[in-house]
């Protein structure tokens, strides 16, 4: 029997979770570190925030070790030649990327800049919670579109809706958090060729590393035409740097200049240099990072199979599985025997979202869930 420890700093994420309109409370309840309040196991397998397990890549780790006895400053020299390393990364300019804590942060600044009492935010559902909540706080109209059969975005009623309320920000994730399924890229073609007047596209590319499929199809390309596209990043998933709260919008000069007040300071020196170094190094170990995540998820996929319970294709570093009824008891119980996954994602009511982990962490998820789902 594992040990266990009294509620922890993942227990005060739950504590607060109800404080959702918060800019950074909302993060932290998203991440949803405690599934259960009191006790919770020391050897604890998370498998419910989509992190990656392989943590930043040792160049980053060293660079960050380097500029510690450092950090007494605030080095605002470096950051011009750090945005266009970021730029650079992604063939842009410096004036069109604007970074912040995570992606989270940016995202929420197109929320501010781009929706109003008469612009509303237009989402797919399911979909992640962060811009939904802001545009909500903010006191901003939401429309919640359903995904397709497919678990893709319903591209033509989005640009319906949209022309329907005269304007609006479309937030759209691909690959989708929670259903890992990628949205085509004709359909994005399509979004992008349609939009109504007073309208702008956000799409969140959080996991677009682990994409497989040819459709999944980067939206930047439509960035570098001037289009009305915004297109999140993040070092938080192939990269492994979620705790260092690094992440970037990319569109036009003139919608960067529109979102940048909201963005609140600039991201530590620490995730500067993690990031610089990260970016050196990316072509020797991300395409790794790739493969083996791949290969883990695929060896769940054929264990599901063996057991005979459906899943939905998956695309990024987790995976939707349908446990043929209600999942909220399994999603509960898990962590009592020392498993954390995902929280329930309405109206998918009967799926559970399980972050991919290492090899032995999905075997012992593979043991407990189990347990719990045959009992």
């Amino acid at each position: 029997m594992s040990t266990t420890r009294g509620i922890s700093r993942r227990g005060f994420a739950a504590a607060i979770g109800s404080m959702a309109g918060s800019r950074m409370l909302s993060e932290m309840a998203y991440a949803q570190r405690a599934a259960v309040p009191g006790a919770l196991a020391e050897d604890m397998v998370w498998l419910n925030a989509n992190e990656n397990p392989a943590g930043p890549p040792k160049a980053a780790i060293e660079a960050m070790i380097k500029i510690l006895p450092d950090s007494g400053r605030y080095h605002y020299q470096e950051y011009g030649a750090f945005y266009a390393a970021v730029a650079k990364s992604e063939d842009l300019a410096p004036e069109q990327v604007l970074i912040g804590a995570g992606s989270s942060e940016v995202l929420h600044a197109a929320v501010d800049a781009f929706t109003s009492p008469t612009r509303p935010l237009i989402a797919i559902s399911p979909t992640y919670e962060g811009p939904i909540d802001v545009a909500q706080a903010l006191g901003r109209k939401v429309i919640r579109v359903p995904l397709t059969s497919a678990y893709g975005a319903d591209v033509k009623r989005l640009v319906e809706e949209a022309g329907t309320a005269g304007g609006g920000l479309i937030y759209l994730c691909n690959p989708n958090n929670p259903t890992a399924s990628v949205t085509p890229k004709a359909d994005i073609g399509y979004l992008v060729s349609n939009l109504p007047p007073n309208t702008i596209a956000l799409i969140d590319e959080a996991y677009h590393h682990f994409a497989e499929t040819p459709e999944m199809e980067s939206a930047l390309a439509y960035v570098r035409r001037d289009k009305n596209v915004i297109v999140s990043r993040t070092f938080s998933k192939i990269y492994g740097m979620a705790g260092l709260r690094a992440g970037y919008v990319c569109a036009r000069p003139d919608l960067i200049n529109q979102m940048s007040p909201f963005r609140n300071n600039v991201i530590s020196i620490v995730a500067v240099r993690a990031v610089l170094a990260a970016l050196a190094d990316a072509p020797n170990f991300i395409p790794e990072r790739r493969a083996k995540l791949l290969k883990t998820r695929q060896e769940l996929c054929r264990w599901l199979e063996a057991k005979n319970l459906p899943y939905i294709e998956s695309h990024a570093n987790f995976l939707m599985i349908d446990l043929g009824r209600e999942a909220k008891p399994v999603i509960a119980a898990l962590p009592l025997k020392g498993v954390a996954v995902g929280r329930p994602f309405p109206p998918l009511t009967n799926m559970m979202r399980v972050s991919i982990g290492t090899d032995q962490e999905m075997a012992r998820f593979r043991e407990v869930f189990w347990s719990v789902y045959s009992a």
